[in-house]
């Protein structure tokens, strides 16, 4: 039985023109033997299997050659590889050391190639950083790792550093292609694609996976191979199914999710493919980004054709209601329902069902709230309607019975033109929380009282500190029987002082004074009708020396029992008692 080679090895590239992905670091450092420019020490950075190693030994196997020696000649006894997985403390850098020394006995260079360099200890590292900085002239180091962050700054800053990138789906099924037709094996390109996709950037992988497949199916390797083997969803999947969904056919759509479980593939995958091949339809809608497309060609055909079918909005909508149960799928307890439940919502994008019919109202909600109105606004709307009422009813008792059914007509008028005059007011969004939106709230009332009426007809009554005491307390106890316990606290907390028709009360802090400014209106229209005067007003301010008559300490206790009784000073120091 003859010995079989992993295609990994097999086809490892022996020259910088046979790397694959990776043309712009191999012109660098081909430029750089060329014209003697080659730095020594190297650091070859990026993902596992993507050449890194690789391209370390075919440089180190260029630097010696002159162009007059075989290109085959073997100059193996000039480089040293070391595993620092391994090899990683300080006795074997400080071995790797004591050979840099040696000059090579063929050739111009000795090339030191660390493979793994991030696990080196810390004092490796360290032992390790002189000897990077100024090695010998016949010496050239060359780092190789796929976690540059964990190598320390000052190994850093004494490299060059050259940066892998991830080789393209393009790249890796070009090269997996060569490889077939040098095994004789007939390979779909399709087959070839799913593969590259696969492997994730790394061509090594890709050639692993290529072996593995071929075992599996023989000399001919095709797209249902590939996909049975390596237990990848199959992409003629997606398009059934969105097939469905734009039939709006539901039964169908979970009778095929539950085909695809039955496979043995997980709903998780199922949702990151249905959102990818929505994007897939979304790119092919356009020229300009049909190059985004990593597909083969007979199903780039068949993307053109489903994305004719699609509309824009659809997709849209469609890519964030599966990126949804994409990110609610790991939390989820019922994870296959969650999968169904948005197949059923993408399934209702495109459904045109019967329409319900509008409500029939008298005057439509549109005529007294905006149409982009916050709930908040239209509240506020409700609650100055509601308060206008009340100012009729206290008209219509001052102003005699013919002149009250003229300014009944006049008030009714007003009641209907204040939502018109309100709307652009509330076209913009007031929050429900903020001190901004009840100072907004309160300038809004202010507004509407004052066209509701007008001031000149009604009553201004002169009245005493008594009376408003009185009526102070009325209103007390009307909202104690209303349960408003916590504002009832507040306002019995002081006595209100009178100045002209302002009446002015003072709190400790802010927070009692807005809880109390949220009932001013409340306050006011019963204060105006019970004192007959419809100018009084309402000053609320913050006094914080107000604070000490309502927070004692126990030294304030003691003095205040002093003020009264200083006989229990002389209590105190013939007890010897502490505060």
């Amino acid at each position: 039985m003859e010995h079989f080679i992993v295609s990994a090895r097999k086809y490892r590239p022996a020259h910088f023109n046979d790397v694959v992905g990776q043309q712009a670091i191999t012109n660098t450092l081909e430029n750089a033997i060329k014209s003697d420019h080659l730095a020594q020490a190297l650091l070859f950075t990026g993902p596992r299997g993507v050449g890194k190693t690789t391209c370390a030994r075919i440089l180190a196997k260029k630097i010696n050659q002159t162009g007059e020696e075989n290109p085959d000649e073997d100059f193996a006894f000039n480089i040293f590889e070391l595993d620092a997985a391994s090899n990683n403390s300080v006795d074997d850098i400080r071995n790797l050391i004591d050979q840099v020394r040696i000059p090579p006995q063929v050739g111009h260079f000795k090339v030191y190639i660390i493979d793994e360099v991030h696990m080196l200890s810390s004092a490796a590292f360290n032992a390790f950083l002189k000897t990077l900085e100024e090695p010998p002239k016949h010496a050239i180091f060359i780092l190789a790792t796929t976690e540059k962050h964990k190598i320390i700054p000052t190994i850093l800053s004494r490299c060059q550093i050259f940066d892998f990138k991830r080789i393209t789906v393009t790249d890796i099924k070009g090269h997996l292609a060569k490889v077939a037709k040098a095994e004789n094996i007939d390979a779909e390109d399709d087959a070839l694609h799913i593969i590259a996709q696969k492997a994730d950037g790394a061509l090594r992988d890709a050639l692993s996976i290529f072996d593995r497949v071929v075992s599996f199916s023989g000399k001919n390797l095709t797209r249902q191979a590939v996909t049975e083997n390596l237990n990848v969803l199959d992409y003629t999947y997606f398009f059934q199914v969105t097939d469905l969904i734009l039939e709006n056919n539901i039964p169908s759509l979970l009778v095929l999710y539950n085909d695809i479980l039955s496979k043995g593939f997980d709903g998780h995958h199922f949702t990151m493919g249905l959102a990818s091949h929505f994007r897939d339809l979304m790119v092919c809608r356009n020229e300009e980004t049909i190059s985004l497309l990593e597909v083969g060609e007979q199903v780039k055909i068949m993307y053109l054709e489903q994305s004719k079918k699609t509309d824009l909005d659809f997709l849209f909508k469609g890519i964030e209601i599966a990126n949804t149960c994409d990110l609610k799928y790991k939390l989820s307890r019922n994870q296959r329902l969650l999968v169904e439940l948005c197949l059923m919502q993408l399934a209702s994008l495109t459904f045109e069902g019967e329409k319900k019919k509008p409500k029939n109202f008298v005057i439509p909600p549109s005529f007294f709230v905006a149409e982009k109105t916050s709930i908040a606004s239209s509240t506020i709307i409700d609650n100055v309607i509601s308060e206008t009422k009340v100012i009729q009813e206290i008209i219509s008792e001052k102003i005699a019975p013919i002149e009250k059914v003229h300014s009944e007509e006049i008030i009714e008028e007003k009641v209907i033109e204040r939502p018109r005059i309100l709307k652009e007011r509330t076209t913009k969004r007031v929050s429900a929380l903020s001190l901004k939106s009840i100072q907004k709230k309160q300038q809004l009332k202010e507004e509407l009282v004052a066209k509701a009426v007008d001031k000149e007809d009604l009553p201004v009554t002169e009245f005493t500190q008594e009376e408003l005491l009185a009526a102070w307390e009325a209103y007390t106890k009307k909202i104690e029987k209303e349960g408003k316990f916590n504002l009832l606290s507040h306002l019995t907390m002081g006595s209100p002082k009178l100045e002209g028709n302002t009446i002015h009360l003072e709190f400790p802090n802010s927070t009692i004074k807005v809880e109390v400014e949220r009932a001013k209106y409340d306050l006011l229209l019963f204060l105006k009708k019970t004192l007959n005067n419809y100018e009084i007003d309402l000053a609320i301010e913050v006094n914080e020396t107000a604070i000490k008559k309502y927070a004692y300490t126990a030294q304030d206790k003691f003095e205040k029992l002093m003020e009264k009784n200083p006989l229990i000073d002389v209590l105190r120091k013939e007890f010897d008692l502490d505060i």
